[in-house]
């Protein structure tokens, strides 16, 4: 709908030019008054074309149809009072052909093409004949010919014109496409993973409770209970198979859902705080360096997939490098997490497709999926995963827009 309003403006201003060059120039008679209202009723179809555009609804095969069969009526109103098929330029119902078949469906683009056949067969018989002024220079024949060659230029050039928007159009919608599909198989792939995870935790549920019950009879025996070292070490093993069973659990809670029940009343800096000291002890990291620049505090809802989110930020950039830079900021209304490293950078590869599953320079296989699933929240939430190589290192920035994860307005905003 857009093309054809861009077209009628084209063709508002072309006949108008049309009309005034062989009014004035050649000073041929023309009915000015019906003519000039065949270019207001064309105006008037363009504004109600900008409104069918606003609407939020998409533009029906009906209302181009429609649109397409008033051209070819205000044509053949032209044309009618300018001499009917002895006009030149009655080889612009073509015009109108080529645009049914293309932005048309097939029965839509048949009827417009007897539409026009008719119109012209009706303008061979029924017109308005052109009075010429006796004084007329050139020859009639030559004239004609002129105009011709005037009407096949005008249709090329606005062919070439309106089939390469198309052309760019459909482009544009296949990438599109293909870009859905792309993100459709990625979280078709998270699914898996999640259903995966699921079920491991699920099996490794009984061997844990086994494990667990089978320590607190070592724990109550009375010979382990009189060695120190025994008891100690019996002890440290429960511990970590609570440790491994609030693992499980997490897994279990937070299996499926970026937003889902596990969600919790905080702040950005709280979050931030907790999540960062957690990774710390949990990793036991003690070479990172946390800045926190992010201003005024903002309520937000946390839950585990958003902490797990930065746990394989951070994970990511231990890996490669003894000590790491974390700066929260805010920008634009949207928290930004800079993770920057001392490794050895990302191949230019790893960049290219950053965000995609096993996208790791590491041998093993599985690796290179903490920075999708980071990528996959970011999307989610509606923010972007970037990233980008240093003088040294390489920086990681997770950008969440705070609408997504805002609990109320703030002051400031």
């Amino acid at each position: 709908m857009l093309q054809l309003v861009q077209l009628r403006w084209l063709a508002v201003a072309g006949q108008l030019a049309t009309i005034l060059l062989t009014h004035v120039v050649f000073d041929i008679r023309l009915p000015l008054i019906p003519m000039l209202g065949v270019l207001a009723g064309l105006v008037a179809l363009n504004v109600a074309s900008v409104g069918l555009l606003r609407r939020a609804r998409p533009i029906t095969n009906a209302e181009l149809f429609i649109g397409l069969l008033l051209d070819v009526a205000a044509l053949s109103a032209q044309l009618y009072f300018s001499g009917g098929a002895t006009n030149p330029f009655v080889s612009l119902f073509l015009l109108q052909v080529v645009l049914g078949a293309v932005l048309l469906e097939r029965w839509s683009s048949w009827v417009l093409v007897v539409a026009t056949s008719v119109a012209f067969a009706l303008l061979t018989a029924v017109y308005r004949p052109i009075v010429l002024p006796p004084d007329i220079p050139g020859d009639l024949f030559a004239l004609h010919v002129q105009g011709m060659w005037v009407c096949f230029a005008l249709v090329a050039v606005l062919l070439v014109m309106f089939v390469t928007r198309i052309n760019g159009n459909l482009r544009a919608q296949d990438a599109n496409l293909a870009e859905i599909r792309r993100q459709a198989v990625e979280e078709e792939h998270i699914v898996r993973i999640g259903m995966l995870a699921s079920g491991a935790a699920h099996e490794l549920g009984t061997p844990l409770s086994s494990l667990s019950v089978i320590l607190g009879d070592w724990r109550r025996n009375k010979t382990i209970a009189r060695n120190a070292d025994l008891a100690r070490d019996v002890e440290e093993m429960q511990a970590e198979i609570q440790r491994c069973k609030a693992i499980v659990t997490s897994i279990l809670l937070s299996s499926g859902d970026a937003r889902g029940e596990q969600s919790a009343a905080t702040t950005v800096r709280t979050l931030l705080d907790r999540v960062i000291a957690d990774w710390c002890v949990a990793r036991d990291f003690t070479n990172a360096v946390y800045a926190d620049h992010f201003g005024r505090d903002v309520p937000i809802a946390s839950d585990v997939v958003l902490q797990q989110a930065v746990f394989n930020l951070l994970d990511n950039a231990a890996e490669v490098s003894p000590s790491i830079n974390i700066r929260l900021a805010r920008e634009d209304d949207a928290l930004v997490l800079r993770v920057c490293d001392e490794g050895p950078g990302f191949a230019a590869e790893q960049l290219a497709n950053l965000g995609k599953p096993y996208n790791s320079s590491k041998p093993e296989l599985g690796r290179g999926l903490g920075l999708f699933l980071v990528g996959n929240v970011a999307r989610t939430l509606g923010g972007t995963l970037a990233a980008r190589n240093l003088a040294k290192g390489a920086e990681v920035t997770l950008r969440l827009p705070l609408a997504a994860i805002r609990l109320g307005e703030d002051d400031d905003g």
